[in-house]
C-alpha cells in the first residue's frame, strides 16, 4: 500500500487541500508546478528543475476489487480535481484487482516508468519498500502544518500497515474488514431471529444447518480465491490470543502451522465436509456477493468494499453483522492505500500530496463510503453530516467501522506475494479434501520460510 527532504517551502501559503484551512489559489499552486514529458513518464531525474510555468501531469494506479461502478466514481473524481486545479491533470489508469496491480507496479520498477501514485493494498508496504519503490511521507507530513492531527485522525488499526519502523509509507483511502453478510428474509423462514445473527462459530454452524435447503440454498459460503489467505487469517486471529497474528510485525516470520491456526482451517473444511452447510471445494470470491443477491447462500463472508454493491442489488431485507467470534472477536484490516512513488519531481510530490489530502477529506472521505462501502478511514469522516444522516438510514454501513477496535494488521511479509500464495494453496488444498489442514499449513509454513529466508533475523 530514502527519505528526500522536502526541499521547497511555499513561503506565502500552504497548498494543501484541507476542512476549514484556506483556499488554495491558482498563483499558489503555479508558484510549484514543473515540466512533466508524457503520462506516466520515466522519473529518472528526482530533483529536476522546476518550470512553473507548466503543467504538472499525475498518473494514478488504481484497482477495482469489488463490485460496482468504481471505475466511473474514479474517473469523476479525477476529472472534479483537475476543474479545481487547472494546472494539475489526474490521470487515472485502471490496473485490474490488487493481485494485477502489484504486478503492474513491479513491472513499472523493472521498466523504470512508475507512476506518480498508486492504490494498492496497504499490506504491500514490505515488497514496494524492498523494491525500493515508494518514499516515505514524513517529510511532507512534517512540512504540512497539520500533517500530524491529519495522520492521527485515521484508525490506529488501518495505521498498522501504513506504518513501520517509525516512519508513515502510505495513506490509508479504500480501506475494509470482513463482515458477516445475512439475509435476513430467509432467517425468518428458517425460524430464525432476523436480528440476532450468530455471535460465534458453533451458533454459525447451527444456523447455517437451519438456513440449508439441499440442491436449493447453502447456508453459509467463505470464499476461497483471490483473498483466500484473508479469510482464513480472521478465523485464526479468532482462535487465537489478541496479541497474536499469523506474522510478525517486521515481516521477517510466519506462524501459519500452529495447532490453533490448523483448528481454525478445520473449522473452515468441516463446514462443507462435515456440516454440508457450504459448497465443497472453493468457492470464488468475485462471484459470491452474486450467491448472496441471487438467494444461492443465506450467509456470506466477504468486504465491507461489496456493501454498496449488495445494497444495490438485494431484492431482500439483509444484515450486517461482526464476524462470528471463535475465542474471540477479531478480523484483519484490508483495502488499498495511497503510495508515493520514488523519482518523482519536487512539484510532483507537492501535487501528489495535495491530491491525496483532498482524496481523504473528511467529507470526500465520508462521500467515497457512501458509493463504494469501504470503510472511511478517519474519524472526523464520520462526523459528517452526510456520514451521520446516511448511518441513520441504513445502520449496516456503521458495522465494520465498530469492528475496527477488534481489528488486526493484515497478512504483511516481506517476499508477500509467495507467502500469500503458499497460505493460499494450502487453504484451497483443504477445502477441496485434497491435503488436511495439518498437512496443507505445515507446506505453506515450509514455503512461507524459504521466502522470508534471507529476511531472518
Amino acid at each position: 500500500m530514502a527519505t528526500r527532504l522536502f526541499e521547497i517551502q511555499l513561503q506565502q501559503e500552504d497548498i494543501m487541500v484541507k476542512k476549514h484551512k484556506m483556499v488554495v489559489t491558482l498563483a499558489a499552486l503555479t508558484a510549484i508546478l514543473t515540466t512533466v514529458s508524457g503520462c506516466g513518464a520515466t522519473h529518472a531525474t528526482p530533483d529536476a528543475t522546476d518550470d512553473t510555468n507548466s503543467k504538472v501531469e499525475l498518473t494514478w494506479y488504481y484497482p477495482v476489487n469489488v463490485g460496482g461502478p468504481i471505475t466511473q466514481t474514479i474517473e469523476g473524481l479525477a476529472q472534479e480535481y483537475t476543474k479545481k486545479h487547472p494546472n494539475v491533470t489526474i490521470k487515472p489508469v485502471y490496473t485490474g484487482d490488487y493481485d494485477e496491480t502489484r504486478t503492474k507496479v513491479q513491472a513499472a520498477v523493472q521498466a523504470k516508468k512508475l507512476p506518480d501514485i498508486a492504490v494498492s493494498l496497504s499490506s504491500e508496504l514490505f515488497i514496494y519498500r524492498d523494491m525500493g519503490a515508494i518514499q516515505p511521507l514524513d517529510d511532507l507530513i512534517k512540512a504540512d502544518h497539520d500533517g500530524q492531527q491529519y495522520i492521527n485522525d485515521f484508525y490506529p488499526a488501518y495505521l498498522q500497515n501504513s506504518q513501520s519502523d517509525g516512519k508513515t509509507w502510505s495513506i490509508p483511502f479504500q480501506r475494509s474488514t470482513v463482515v458477516l453478510y445475512y439475509n435476513k428474509d430467509m432467517f425468518q423462514q428458517a425460524g430464525l431471529d432476523p436480528n440476532k445473527p450468530p455471535t460465534n462459530w458453533d451458533e454459525l454452524r447451527e444456523d447455517a444447518k437451519k438456513l440449508t435447503i439441499d440442491g436449493q440454498r447453502w447456508g453459509v459460503e467463505l470464499p476461497s480465491t483471490v483473498s483466500t489467505y484473508w479469510i482464513f487469517q480472521a478465523l485464526a486471529m479468532q482462535n487465537n490470543p489478541v496479541d497474536k497474528n499469523i506474522m510478525s510485525d517486521d515481516g521477517t516470520k510466519v506462524y501459519f502451522d500452529t495447532p490453533k491456526n490448523v483448528e481454525a482451517l478445520k473449522f473452515m473444511t468441516d463446514l462443507s465436509h462435515k456440516d454440508k452447510v457450504m459448497p465443497t471445494g472453493t468457492i470464488d470470491w468475485k462471484t459470491s456477493p452474486t450467491d448472496f443477491i441471487n438467494g444461492k447462500t443465506a450467509m456470506l463472508y466477504q468486504t465491507t468494499g461489496n456493501l454498496s454493491n449488495i445494497k444495490k442489488n438485494a431484492k431482500f431485507n439483509f444484515g450486517v453483522a461482526f464476524l462470528p467470534a471463535g475465542h474471540r472477536y477479531a478480523t484483519p484490516t484490508g483495502g488499498g492505500n495511497f503510495y508515493m512513488f520514488k523519482g518523482i519531481p519536487e512539484s510532483h510530490k507537492k501535487a501528489a500530496w495535495d491530491f491525496i489530502r483532498w482524496m481523504t477529506t473528511p467529507e470526500r472521505a465520508a462521500q467515497w463510503s457512501i458509493d463504494t462501502g469501504y470503510v472511511a478511514p478517519s474519524k472526523s469522516a464520520y462526523d459528517t453530516k452526510v456520514m451521520k444522516d446516511y448511518i441513520a438510514n441504513f445502520p449496516q454501513a456503521a458495522v465494520a467501522r465498530d469492528q475496527l477496535k477488534y481489528a488486526g494488521k493484515e497478512l504483511s511479509t516481506h517476499n508477500n506475494g509467495q507467502v500469500m500464495q503458499a497460505l493460499n494453496n494450502a487453504v484451497q488444498a483443504a477445502v477441496t479434501g485434497d491435503k488436511t489442514p495439518e498437512q496443507a499449513l505445515k507446506e505453506a509454513q515450509s514455503q512461507a520460510d524459504e521466502a522470508l529466508s534471507s529476511f531472518a533475523k
